[in-house]
């Protein structure tokens, strides 16, 4: 551990902050590099005598704080960590940044099913880090959970955040496409959730370039219209659901309506759009029959 004063580090965070970047991104630098999280910093401030403990030196934050602005490479990819409710996980350009939106999939779940105690098979198709899984599992401790995604790379990542987040074994990893690799488990699930690629051609082309230029394209592009992995989801789901069985996804701002529209063909009922905090209709609900 580095011993610096707090009027030091105050001094060196408002120099890397007039450089530009955000309080958040650098948040979380300090967090996962520095060993500082934000009640420490509130704490540092109000005790300001203290001296102040780092794993890293200021020098060695400063040059990835760097990176970051003048690549735009996201702080998360440079730290290796990202946070996401309680969670502390591992993720790589191989996976999605978990976002603080997508949050939510975990309260709409809570709000349909309220017992921690109940013991639900739920399934996540294309779990990325494993985040929306993870969570689930630990929150239902009782329940076992399925998670699938294409790429091998981020499964790994999703296997080492759940080893490193639960000692319970009541969530698996499978890989392959969607539902493909579940053929085993059809008509038994009570929940499916997925966060799949969404962002229309068009749209996707005028991502902002610290996305674009370093997310995977795969968890991101969901073609033309960018309904292309949604409509698959929604097909396939009724035979993998037991009935009375839930469909949670997250969706683009403005593909609600398109997206209850084809849960309401393939016989869903019980549709509702969930909007996040920002008043957006980011979730599209359905009950098979």
């Amino acid at each position: 551990m580095l011993s610096i004063s707090v009027e030091e580090f105050l001094h060196w965070k408002k120099k890397q902050l007039s450089k530009g970047g955000d309080q958040q991104s650098f948040a979380v630098l300090l967090d996962c590099l520095g060993g500082i999280s934000i009640s420490d910093l509130n704490l540092i401030i109000i005790n300001s005598g203290r001296n102040l403990h780092l794993k890293k030196n200021l020098d060695f934050l400063e040059s990835i704080w760097n990176e970051h602005l003048i690549k735009s490479c996201p702080i998360q990819y440079l730290c290796g960590i990202t946070f996401w409710r309680d969670l502390k996980l591992k993720v790589t350009n191989k996976v999605l940044i978990p976002r603080p939106e997508t949050e939510l999939i975990i309260d709409i779940v809570f709000n349909i099913f309220r017992k921690k105690s109940e013991k639900l098979f739920f399934a996540e198709l294309g779990t990325g880090s494993g985040a929306i899984s993870i969570a689930l599992a630990l929150a239902y401790p009782f329940s076992d959970g399925v998670a699938t995604d294409i790429d091998r790379d981020a499964l790994e990542i999703a296997t080492k955040n759940y080893i490193n987040s639960s000692k319970n074994a009541n969530l698996k990893f499978y890989c392959g496409n969607w539902w493909s690799p579940l053929e085993r488990f059809k008509g038994k699930l009570d929940l499916a959730i997925s966060n799949p690629p969404y962002i229309p051609q068009e749209t996707y082309e005028k991502l902002p370039k610290e996305v674009k230029n370093f997310e995977p394209k795969v968890a991101l592009l969901g073609g033309e219209d960018g309904l292309k992995h949604i409509k698959e989801i929604i097909q396939k789901a009724p035979l993998f659901l037991k009935e009375k069985g839930w469909l949670i996804l997250e969706n683009h701002f403005d593909q609600g309506e398109k997206v209850k529209q084809l849960l309401i063909k393939n016989k869903f009922t019980s549709i509702e759009i969930v909007k996040d905090l920002s008043g957006i209709g980011r979730f599209t609900i359905g009950r098979y029959k």
